[in-house]
């Protein structure tokens, strides 16, 4: 975000994602230190207010009341920096971020929690004039930096990842530890801050009970139908995790047999799109690129945040994930921040369904190789058992060859061409390896 601000760009940044992810802190503290003019306007405090947004209709309307309230003259877009929040409340600005582009009187930056939602029903998109970046809650990596861990460490434990390396003992110890840790924190910065302040639980836990309720009820742009039927998805999302399938039973929904995707593509929709749940879609006949191949009929939905899946499952009961407990099975858990990590870098998520050969958890693309990585999640002493896995690499037709199983064993080994790690490794997994810039080669002259 900073590199962007500072770059002369050419297009307005809107910054996606769910609500209570610090989307408005991070905004707010880049801006407050690049430029001289900070104006932060709350659309949906507005729309629910005074409303002094509410007709705007051109330019020079946004520009007259924004003069209004700021106390200060604005400068230009060198030095002001205009933050329009929770842009979704007023949908005509956001067909309005064109213009403003397009006259360049100041720099603007937009944030929403629902804007793909938005902006599929935005009657003018303005396409070409804005970047959309997906902001999600911390991921491992990010977790390490907020409780102290020094980044030359992280360092360290990368470059032992891209080396095949294991930890030794003491380092894996630690750094397992601290994962467990994120599994009971998660990544939401409220529950991370008040964890910090004295590592009390009840508070944390008391986080994750407030922003899962505000999830379940926000849907305000929806009628009364629509909502129910997304508050009953996302009530069922946990109860779908543990069960051998995992997927979403769409019977299940509203207790009517006959039921598929389609009936529910919008209350999926509004889901995925404003960060509250991760989509995991199946995948029968693997090729590269996945989404050639992609089916909506199968999905598995995932909360965006681990820690208020573990509030859900355990609630202060910490020792279920601290202690290996023979009773608990943490593979949903370990699945579920597996999910999040692969969102958070930017990966599309899918895992692969064959009724004949069974279930791997995850796919992903693998952009250097121009093949697909199957990834199996384990959290039991039994990580090298895995005949879907198995099955999916000895399927010729496929042309699949190699395979990561993520467990918390800490060593690392090849066999019969599956990598097994550590699951904190996840943390270092990316779309692509290699130089910041790809540059063609020049074209023979004809």
């Amino acid at each position: 975000m900073t590199s962007f601000l500072m770059e002369e760009s050419n297009k307005i940044l809107l910054v996606n994602g769910a609500r209570q992810i610090g989307k408005s802190y991070l905004i707010r503290y880049v801006g407050q230190k690049l430029f001289k003019h900070f104006v932060e306007i709350n659309l949906k405090e507005d729309k629910e207010g005074d409303q002094v947004f509410a007709d705007v209709h051109t330019t020079n309307d946004l520009y007259m009341r924004l003069s209004n309230y700021y106390s200060e003259p604005l400068g230009d877009k060198t030095d002001t920096l205009i933050f329009l929040d929770e842009i979704q409340s007023y949908p005509h600005l956001m067909t309005m971020l064109k213009f403003l582009n397009q006259e360049s009187r100041y720099r603007f930056i937009a944030s929403g929690s629902q804007l793909g939602v938005a902006l599929s029903e935005t009657p003018s998109v303005p396409l070409g004039s804005v970047t959309i970046a997906q902001m999600f809650p911390l991921d491992f990596e990010e977790f390490l930096w907020a409780t102290g861990v020094g980044r030359e460490w992280i360092e360290n434990i990368r470059q032992c990842f891209l080396d095949k390396k294991a930890l030794d003992e003491s380092t894996h110890n630690i750094l397992l530890k601290r994962f467990q840790y994120y599994l009971l924190v998660g990544g939401l910065p409220e529950a991370i801050n008040n964890y910090l302040v004295d590592r009390n639980m009840v508070r944390v836990r008391q986080t994750h009970r407030d922003i899962h309720n505000l999830y379940r009820i926000d849907a305000s742009q929806y009628d009364e139908e629509h909502k129910l039927k997304i508050r009953k998805i996302y009530d069922l999302i946990p109860s779908n995790l543990e069960n051998k399938k995992k997927r979403i039973v769409y019977k299940n929904i509203e207790g009517k047999v006959g039921k598929t995707f389609s009936d529910y593509a919008d209350e999926f929709e509004y889901l995925t799109n404003s960060g509250v749940a991760l989509e995991v879609s199946a995948i029968s006949n693997p090729r590269f690129p996945l989404a050639e191949s992609d089916q909506k009929k199968l999905v598995k939905l995932y909360l965006n945040d681990v820690g208020l899946l573990t509030n859900i499952l355990y609630e202060l009961n910490v020792n279920a994930v601290l202690q290996d407990i023979k009773s608990i099975n943490l593979g949903t858990v370990y699945e579920a921040v597996v999910a999040q990590e692969l969102a958070a870098h930017n990966f599309k998520l899918h895992y692969y369904d064959n009724k004949k050969k069974g279930e791997v958890d995850f796919l992903v693309d693998d952009y250097d190789g121009l093949t697909v990585l199957p990834l199996e999640i384990k959290s039991g002493k039994d990580y090298t058992e895995h005949s879907a896995l198995t099955n999916f690499l000895e399927t010729p037709d496929y042309g699949i060859n190699r395979a990561i199983v993520f467990s918390n064993k800490r060593e690392i080994f090849t066999k019969k061409g599956v990598t097994y790690l550590p699951i904190y490794y996840c943390m270092f997994l990316q779309t692509q390896h290699g130089e910041e810039s790809v540059i063609l080669p020049e074209l023979e002259s004809v």
